[in-house]
């Protein structure tokens, strides 16, 4: 006998519950999904930091500050992603890449060289993203 593995609907609140720049905790099937309103776009992670656990829903709504020599950062792709609450990292709330190293964060001299870059580099963690979209008013995530 094959198992169902055909997607089950959820409708998970009403739309106007999550204000554009704000998110929502909510749970289905027994997993925890933090809901983020990006200027009007809805994205659905997991919602526990892969780190220690955090409760992504809690952190911070920001953007990407990028440079392209020192001293003349700029912001981009506001909103996009969440700041972990905890210590600090960063996932792309459409991706759930983390665009962080932890590994390779701590205090220690280096040498020190001002080269061209063309992109950040993605971390090798990742969240759980899931599908969701606005049906009338309601959100709906299918797992």
């Amino acid at each position: 006998m094959e198992a169902d593995t055909k997607a089950k609907r959820h409708v998970v609140c009403r739309a106007d519950e999550i204000q554009p720049g704000a998110s929502k905790r909510v749970q289905v099937a027994g997993r925890d999904i933090a809901i983020f309103n990006v200027n009007g776009e809805y994205s659905a992670i997991g919602d526990r930091c892969p780190h220690e656990g955090a409760s992504l829903c809690a952190g911070a709504i920001v953007g990407l500050a990028e440079a392209d020599e020192p001293g003349e950062a700029r912001m981009t792709r506001h909103g996009e992603f969440v700041r972990c609450p905890w210590h600090g990292w960063e996932f792309d709330l459409k991706t759930g890449k983390s665009w962080c190293d932890p590994r390779r964060t701590r205090v220690k001299k280096f040498d020190l060289a001002v080269e061209d870059a063309t992109k950040i580099v993605e971390g090798p963690y990742k969240i759980d993203v899931f599908d969701i979209r606005q049906e009338g008013s309601y959100l709906v995530i299918d797992i």
